[in-house]
């Protein structure tokens, strides 16, 4: 088979989504990208500050209640549903449950190729690019880096602590195109 969906498993300000930027340019198919950043600006603000929503706290934690998540769900069933109708797609998550997020997705994937990338990086290095970026809780990113992968399986991981995201994107992109080429074989 070939790899209709590739996702990409990271902490905050780990670099998923300037892998995924470089991938779209790096992968010879067209590739659309769906993050969980955007779901969550796609939901209504007080999603934010409703109980069952999504809470940021001040030392970087997240909470998600159950509105949340039903909507989450509903999210991915869609984004499966385009891989399903033909559409590359690439995911860029925040697996704050670990393997039990990674299993959330795997019930709807049934059929569908998926490459499974863990996106690692130092915490302090995540924590430093949090701070440069502004625009997320302070915290979040060293709170992240390492629990988001317990208990993941992963196909390939790439490290952005010291490696650039195009480096990174051509590892995977080398990864698709070597299953793509076993498959035609």
């Amino acid at each position: 088979m070939t790899t209709q969906m590739i996702f990409l498993n990271g902490g905050s300000s780990a670099g998923k989504s300037g892998i995924v930027r470089c991938l779209q340019a790096e992968l010879s198919d067209q590739w659309l990208a769906f993050g969980v950043d955007s779901l969550i600006e796609a939901m209504p603000a007080r999603m934010q500050t409703a109980d069952g929503g999504i809470e940021f706290s001040d030392d970087g934690g997240v909470s998600i209640g159950t509105d949340f998540r039903a909507l989450e769900q509903a999210w991915a069933q869609g984004v499966v549903a385009m891989a399903r109708a033909g559409a590359r797609v690439i995911v860029d998550d925040v697996f704050l449950g670990g393997a039990e997020s990674q299993r959330r997705w795997e019930k709807h994937l049934d059929g569908v190729d998926v490459l499974w990338v863990g996106v690692r990086c130092d915490s302090a290095v995540a924590a430093a690019r949090e701070i440069a970026r502004g625009d997320r809780v302070p915290g979040m990113a060293e709170a992240q880096a390492d629990i988001v992968h317990v208990g993941v399986h992963y196909d390939l991981e790439v490290d952005t602590t010291h490696t650039e995201p195009l480096i990174c994107a051509r590892a995977i992109a080398a990864h698709v195109d070597r299953e793509a080429g076993e498959g035609s074989s």
